[in-house]
């Protein structure tokens, strides 16, 4: 047994060994007895991957790190941080000046970082792509159609493939797409879309209607093809102080929206279908509305906001996790990651429906040796003895 504040989790019986990894996934998904943890990551900064080769590292990050092959296989795909336009806007830079780079990319966005540092600083965002209803209209609306042919390209092209993959039990089936309020703050920005909340909640409802139409016509397609394993949704709709907008709105605007899709996918299969849903920082005070959307699958647990596996897992016992690695803690010392680890890893191995990983991209602070360290300690703490 393993307690952590007195409560105990309960090593769950009946573990299996010699799993293959679309076993291992799946298993992690739905709570039931694994041979050990899946070694899968998040991923790292391009500058920490040279940070690394200067320290020595060299060929296929998997293979080194010891990472898990990934048996999931896409044919739709609505977006995930940009908006599911077709045609997408072109991505370009418009303007250089003083250092910085304006860019509008494929949603529309004009936005501007400092020259060369797109992949590790958070844009500055500058211009919206819709002010007003007529934009929506005549601007983006069109973009969304959900009969556009180019939407249903992937499902074509390789529906048949994938389908003979699911059936030989060679992949699982995974559909993905922008989060609503990613999407809607695409559309107006960050600030702008609070005035719309307020002011225009029929331009909401109807923007959120047609993000509903796509998404689903698309994953029908797709899950025509061969059952889905998951539906997966980006939505970075927290910071590190909490939601960036209130439980009430997301009661409203959001949260009908994805249950409605869930349960349209559901119902269409015999086999449950995962909902996966990624946000960053804290979403405690959403988190009860996230799962009652049909959420199963909640990552990805960022520590600097407060975030703690443990305290999820006991509140939400039917839920997987995955993520809750703190990135700072790996630039730290060797006995401050063992300590870390050492005090989620066990508990969650013996309860289940946990894939640790970083809880975002490696940072470029995190020396090689430290990281190798960190992926040999969860692989011993996540392998039965």
């Amino acid at each position: 047994m393993a307690t952590k504040d007195g409560k105990i989790f309960a090593r769950r019986p009946g573990f299996k060994d010699r799993m293959t990894p679309l076993e291992r996934l799946r298993a992690s998904y739905e709570l039931t007895p694994l041979d050990r943890l899946v070694r899968t990551e998040f991923g790292w900064w391009p500058e920490t991957m040279e940070r690394w080769k200067k320290e020595g590292f060299e060929g296929d990050p998997g293979q080194v790190f010891g990472l898990d092959p990934m048996p999931m296989s896409t044919l739709a795909q609505q977006g995930w941080c940009d908006s599911p336009f077709v045609p997408p806007f072109e991505s370009k830079v418009l303007e250089v000046r003083g250092g910085y780079e304006i860019r509008q990319d494929a949603s529309g966005r004009i936005l501007q970082v400092p020259q060369g540092r797109w992949s590790d600083v958070m844009p500055t965002f500058l211009e919206a792509p819709v002010k007003s209803r007529r934009d929506w209209e005549e601007n983006i609306r069109p973009r969304l159609d959900p009969a556009a042919p180019e939407r249903y390209k992937g499902i074509r092209e390789s529906g048949d493939e994938v389908a003979r993959l699911v059936a030989a039990g060679e992949a699982l089936h995974n559909a993905g797409c922008v989060g609503g309020y990613m999407h809607l703050r695409n559309l107006f920005g960050p600030e702008g879309v609070l005035y719309v909340f307020h002011d225009d909640p029929k331009l909401i409802h109807e923007i959120m209607q047609n993000w509903l139409d796509v998404t689903c016509a698309v994953f029908c397609a797709a899950q025509d093809k061969t059952p889905l394993f998951r539906i997966a949704l980006g939505e970075d709709i927290c910071y590190k102080a909490g939601p960036l907008i209130s439980p009430a709105m997301y009661r409203e605007f959001l949260k009908p929206y994805y249950r409605q899709l869930w349960e349209t996918l559901d119902d269409r299969q015999d086999e449950h279908v995962h909902f996966y849903y990624d946000t960053d920082g804290d979403p405690s005070l959403l988190t009860d509305d996230i799962i009652g959307a049909g959420v199963d699958m909640l990552m990805p647990l960022e520590v600097a906001a407060g975030c703690d596996v443990l305290q999820y897992a006991e509140r939400y016992p039917h839920v997987a996790f995955s993520g809750a690695v703190d990135k700072r803690v790996l630039a730290k010392t060797k006995d401050d990651i063992d300590r870390f680890l050492g005090r989620i890893i066990p508990p969650m191995f013996e309860r289940g429906g946990f894939i640790p990983m970083c809880d975002h991209g490696v940072p470029y602070d995190v020396p090689l040796e430290n990281f190798i360290h960190y992926r040999e300690r969860l692989m011993e703490l996540g392998t039965p003895a």
